[in-house]
């Protein structure tokens, strides 16, 4: 379990296939601190393992069905990283809950700058849409962020304050690129049990939903 808070941005060094799925070697300095083999990791919102640790990097398997489901089969040497460890009891909870488990991939339409922010605009796919609510939370690239405003169906705005612009990968944003996106973990499961359990699709609960009057 994570947050969504970044602790560093990390640095691919390499990125290979192999068997079906890609290995992606990450530079990083403050996540190995106390990080081991078979430890979790976030890698820009999606949760791995740690398959090996170098003394200033490490390794993960990343396997075909993650590649089709997220931003990882784009991944270049040289590309920036959110990197967060999972949370530790007793520590101070900021962000969300956040489980590192991608639903689906949305492509950002704009940034602009307003004043001291940043607003990112990006397309929710139908996995996302239904539990994405205004000033909700929904994790961008593993970052936890709260929605700004829904201008459009399909269609969710953030904001950027510049600490979270500075230090994350989210600056890198620009109209075309596409984002990892994980909805909030409690809408989903209160909209499961009320969509009707496990036979619920997000179709099944946009359906529930308009029956209560809700859009």
């Amino acid at each position: 379990m994570f947050s969504g808070i970044v602790e560093e941005l990390g640095l691919v060094e390499s990125a290979a296939d192999k068997g079906g799925g890609r290995e992606l070697v990450i530079a990083a300095e403050t996540v190995l601190a106390d990080l081991k083999p078979s430890d979790s990791i976030n890698v820009d919102g999606v949760c791995q393992t740690v398959v090996e640790l170098g003394r200033r990097s490490f390794k993960v398997q990343t396997i075909a069905t993650t590649l089709s489901r997220t931003t990882f089969g784009e991944f270049r040497r040289g590309r920036k990283v959110n990197l967060e460890r999972p949370i530790a009891a007793g520590q101070r909870f900021g962000g969300h809950f956040v489980q590192g488990h991608v639903d689906g991939v949305g492509a950002v339409s704009s940034v602009q700058r307003q004043g001291d922010m940043w607003l990112v605009r990006f397309s929710l796919p139908d996995t996302v849409e239904p539990f994405t609510i205004l000033h909700g939370s929904i994790a961008v690239d593993g970052v936890s962020l709260t929605i700004n405003a829904l201008p459009a169906a399909g269609t969710a705005e953030v904001a950027l304050i510049p600490y979270t612009y500075e230090h994350t990968n989210l600056s890198r944003l620009a109209p075309g690129d596409k984002v990892n996106l994980e909805a909030d973990m409690i809408g989903k499961y209160v909209a499961w049990t009320l969509a009707g359990g496990e036979r619920s699709t997000a179709g099944d609960l946009q359906e529930r939903l308009s029956d209560w009057g809700i859009e």
